[in-house]
């Protein structure tokens, strides 16, 4: 048998995991967003600390580098209190042509984005199709072949 196809402990270090892939997009952020950056930094550094294992360390500093640089890179972004349509930072409530019931999501940066519970990132084709409309407004979300009519029905921008 090949030597090739044994795994054998050579005492050698740990493998590095591979990097987590960055978007190519601007790191835009809303303040909660930059807090849940640093809070995430933070965490890490606490782990790393208490941490010995070398694999689970191997990941714990690769996912620092990956938080250290978001930080750096983070551009925070405040909603125009005197734009009244749908933009980064705020809220919206909208219904579809296919769901006439209303729907409310935060427009945010890629990384707080958590459709489930309700925060889409900026770059998202629905966040895209969403701003710069107001209330009242209606836009049209291509999805390939398909076509989504868009009512906008409410705009809230954040308290912080």
């Amino acid at each position: 048998m090949s030597r090739a196809f044994v795994r054998e402990d050579d005492g050698s270090k740990a493998e590095v995991p591979p990097e987590i892939p960055v978007s190519a997009a601007p790191n835009l952020v809303t303040a909660r967003g930059l807090r849940l950056i640093d809070a995430e930094i933070e965490a890490l550094n606490a782990r790393l600390v208490t941490e010995t294992d070398p694999d689970h360390v191997a990941r714990l500093r690769r996912d620092l580098r990956y938080w250290n640089l978001r930080h750096a890179t983070a551009r925070l972004v405040t909603p125009d209190p005197e734009d009244p349509t749908a933009q980064f930072g705020a809220r919206v409530t909208y219904r579809t042509s296919e769901d006439p019931e209303a729907r409310t999501v935060a427009i945010t940066g890629e990384d707080e984005a958590d459709p489930a519970s309700g925060t889409l990132a900026y770059t998202a084709p629905l966040a895209r199709t969403l701003v710069g409309v107001g209330p009242g407004g209606e836009a049209t979300l291509q999805l390939g072949p398909r076509r989504v009519e868009i009512e906008v029905l409410g705009v809230e921008l954040p308290e912080d």
